[in-house]
């Protein structure tokens, strides 16, 4: 099964053709998405979306990007959304210092608030972490110290001694289309090491169109393209990345039923 594990189709930019995108994803072989939020003002959009569609689920949570628009979330906020059907993850939060759209500390404050709704729920966190990996780091080592959590490291970019830190509490880890830019050799070098066993592969369309769509809207009827470059660079054939990212996904979001 082909799953894209991170679409952001409640994006304007899917406005003109969502139900014709959503086809193309079936088309392509595309068995489920999980489609994430990415701030409370959104989340109707986001949590309508799964529940429209059998084979769409969602996430609850708040973008450090937005964060300073949501600096007074609470844990309890996202667990109470995080009762509604079909919400099977707590995110995607985290930090990004790239562009530090919202105060540093801010991130962080709202991104603890996100680990301990993972933890009270016990619904995987889907992180993000741009140029932040000390940071990083130092949160999540505090914070599994206080309890575990499952989380999954998004779109993962950053460098391998997070990747090391993050797998040494069980993270997952989750392959974009960035995989395939011929730039990207850092980013194939740390794939290479992840734990073979918790990678999964994602779009998150609209951004970030794997080559030979780089430049244009991503969707998620790319995926298998992505899935193609994780079994080269990891060795493996095309079945088995399909079968190992599989199980890994359904390892991860395991509140979704496996299909028979």
């Amino acid at each position: 099964m082909l799953i894209d594990s991170h679409v952001n189709l409640h994006a304007p930019q899917f406005d003109e053709d969502r139900d014709a995108v959503i086809d193309r994803a079936r088309a392509a072989g595309v068995g489920l998405m999980v489609e994430i939020s990415d701030r409370l003002t959104t989340f109707e959009a986001t949590h309508g979306l799964a529940m429209a569609h059998d084979d769409i689920w969602c996430t609850a949570g708040v973008h450090p990007h937005e964060a300073k628009d949501a600096a007074d979330l609470t844990a309890a906020t996202l667990a109470e959304l995080a009762q509604r059907p079909k919400v099977v993850g707590i995110g995607e939060c985290g930090l990004d210092f790239h562009y530090d759209l919202s105060p540093r500390e801010v991130q962080a404050a709202v991104f603890r608030q996100h680990v301990r709704a993972a933890r009270e729920t016990g619904l995987p966190l889907v992180i993000h972490t741009r140029e932040a990996d000390a940071a990083m780091a130092d949160i999540l080592r505090a914070e599994y110290a206080a309890g575990p959590f499952k989380m999954l490291m998004h779109c993962y970019t950053s460098g391998a001694e997070l990747a090391k830190t993050a797998a040494e509490m069980g993270a997952w880890f989750s392959v974009s289309g960035i995989a395939t830019f011929k730039a990207a050799e850092d980013v194939r070098a740390v794939i290479r090491d992840m734990p073979g066993d918790r990678i999964i592969v994602e779009t998150d369309c609209p951004y970030l169109a794997p080559i030979p769509h780089r430049g244009r809207r991503n969707e998620p009827a790319y995926v298998g393209l992505v899935l193609d470059k994780l079994a080269e660079i990891r060795g493996w054939s095309a079945e088995e990345a399909e079968r190992i990212t599989t199980e890994a996904f359904f390892g991860l979001f395991d509140r979704i039923p496996k299909p028979a």
